[in-house]
């Protein structure tokens, strides 16, 4: 594996159950199941390690009805890893299942993008529906991080390390922004929440919880755009995703899934 290739994991740390109604905008009113499963995914190589979003605490999730299931910094050792030493870390969003724990890098580099952090810390977070999905206290934590210096801030498109770019997307947040990386099987995007489901994408439905439908809508688009085939896009909270990819080793089934190599069934 070069320093521009890597290994990519998706971290199962806290799930919920849930009916289509929730998770899909004009939904059949004859509610089916649909759970949701909570993610964050790990980049590495020879070189250098990278996390993707950094989950919530079990006290934040028990508070919102989340089953939480591991740490989500402490589970990087299934894979060998110390989140103390990780030195970068990218922040799709700043929703309270994507910005928690992030004094458990210590080490880090945070990259969002510039409009995230306007987003929550402006006027959109004077009015409840838009801020419930936040934590302030994630969101003052980073604000903490930018004045000691370790926040990177993208503008739309950037080269986070050779081999990993973020995109901004919006839609479901002002800054949400979807990570392109190089694996052996070629380009691989991270969704997050520009695609909770792979339903999301595969047919147009729209996430309810949106800032800007048309934003969502051409974040599906774009996907398929980066992406080297729709097989190599990973949505943010599905649970066929653990279904698809098999773990690293029999141990970690249903904990850990190696996205780095084709899907094991569809």
């Amino acid at each position: 594996m070069s320093e521009q290739t890597y290994a990519v994991h998706a971290i199962r740390y806290a799930c919920r159950d849930g009916v289509r109604g929730q998770h899909l905008l004009n939904a059949d009113p004859h509610d089916a199941p649909m759970p949701m499963d909570y993610f964050i995914w790990v980049l590495h190589n020879p070189a250098r390690t990278l996390v993707v979003d950094t989950g919530f605490s079990r006290a934040e999730g028990e508070s919102r009805g989340r089953t939480f299931l591991r740490c989500p910094a402490a589970s990087l050792a299934l894979l060998g890893l110390d989140a103390a030493t990780v030195e970068d870390v990218i922040i799709t969003h700043m929703h309270y299942d994507h910005g928690g724990n992030l004094g458990k890098f210590p080490a880090a580099r945070f990259h969002v993008q510039d409009r995230e952090l306007h987003y929550t810390t402006g006027r959109a977070m004077t009015h409840p529906a838009l801020r419930q999905p936040f934590s302030v206290g994630h969101v003052t934590e980073l604000v903490e991080l930018v004045y000691a210096d370790r926040v990177c801030f993208h503008d739309g498109h950037s080269v986070v390390a050779p081999g990993v770019e973020v995109h901004r997307v919006g839609g479901h947040t002002r800054g949400l922004q979807v990570v392109s990386v190089k694996t052996r099987r070629g380009t691989l995007v991270l969704a997050s929440d520009a695609s909770h489901y792979y339903e999301n994408m595969e047919t147009g439905a729209v996430f309810p919880l949106v800032e800007n439908v048309l934003e969502m809508l051409e974040g599906h688009r774009f996907l398929y755009q980066l992406a080297d085939s729709p097989a190599h896009i990973i949505p943010g909270h599905d649970p066929r995703v653990m279904q698809r990819y098999g773990a690293p080793d029999s141990q970690l089934a249903g904990i850990v899934a190696r996205l780095d190599v084709p899907p094991a069934q569809d």
